[in-house]
């Protein structure tokens, strides 16, 4: 399995985390491989480049399509292929949804579509091109010309409310949604509302997802799962297992084992 990051151009630092790749080659002894995305605070614009995956638990059992999004969300999804194959994503903030697609955060939540249902026709000629890319660098040249246009006709509206996200996000000082709140001189009320149109869900469900990926990144580490949630801020292990197994599917024991779904990549 490979899995690597590229850098955005500095015009997209401020709303795009990163670019992201993953590629395996299933085995002889590897009939299929199940892929589990949990809960998350960002959105994933992803493009299966080599085959596709089949969403497992869809009722209506199709195809998840060879590119589409998904927004900020607080459900874990599963996939399947039987074929070997390439990933090419774009890890995005979620104050970026009403820059790139005119739409507010708080109505995209726990949504997730096809670009040709999205975007219609320049959703489909993104994927084209995307899909036809000599390679992964390319991908992100293409990606970043495609958000940049966009960009430039939706200005940001709230800096502020921008600068509050990747607080909690990065920086972690703030605890409680009234130390939010009051660091960005606003009432508690005001700022749940502002904080929600840009980040997608209340500023009190958003750090729980934000502390879910801090211990997710805890992975693969010498840290017991007692250390894990005390530095992530956990009130306790009961709460930390309640957190685990509601965003993820399963409990902490059993995904940071080695032996959950899709977090092969997290070895590398």
């Amino acid at each position: 399995m490979r899995y690597f990051t590229i850098q955005p151009p500095a015009e997209l630092e401020l709303y795009v985390r990163f670019y992201w790749v993953l590629e395996h080659e299933l085995g002889a002894d590897e009939p299929s491989y199940i892929y589990r995305s949990v809960a998350d605070g960002c959105t994933e614009m992803v493009f299966h480049y080599r085959s596709m995956f089949d969403e497992l638990g869809n009722k209506n059992g199709e195809n998840a399509g060879p590119s589409g999004i998904q927004f900020q969300t607080t459900q874990y999804r599963r996939f399947i292929t039987t074929e070997s194959f390439g990933i090419f994503g774009a890890y995005i903030y979620p104050f970026a949804v009403p820059c790139f697609f005119n739409i507010p955060s708080s109505q995209t939540s726990n949504l997730a579509f096809d670009f040709d249902t999205f975007l219609n026709k320049p959703g489909r000629e993104l994927e084209e091109r995307i899909m036809l890319a000599a390679d992964n660098y390319k991908r992100a040249e293409i990606l970043s010309e495609f958000l940049i246009a966009r960009l430039r006709r939706n200005v940001l509206k709230d800096n502020r409310m921008a600068t509050a996200i990747r607080d909690v996000i990065h920086n972690k000082q703030y605890r409680t949604v009234t130390q939010l709140a009051d660091a960005y001189n606003l009432s508690a009320r005001q700022f749940d509302r502002k904080f929600k149109e840009y980040a997608g869900f209340n500023p009190k469900t958003y750090m729980r997802l934000v502390r879910l990926q801090d211990a997710l990144r805890q992975y693969n580490t010498d840290k017991s799962l007692t250390q894990i949630a005390m530095e992530c801020g956990y009130y306790d292990q009961s709460h930390f297992i309640h957190d685990v197994k509601e965003f993820t599917g399963y409990h902490p024991g059993f995904y940071f084992s080695g032996k959950a779904e899709g977090t092969e990549y997290r070895n590398i």
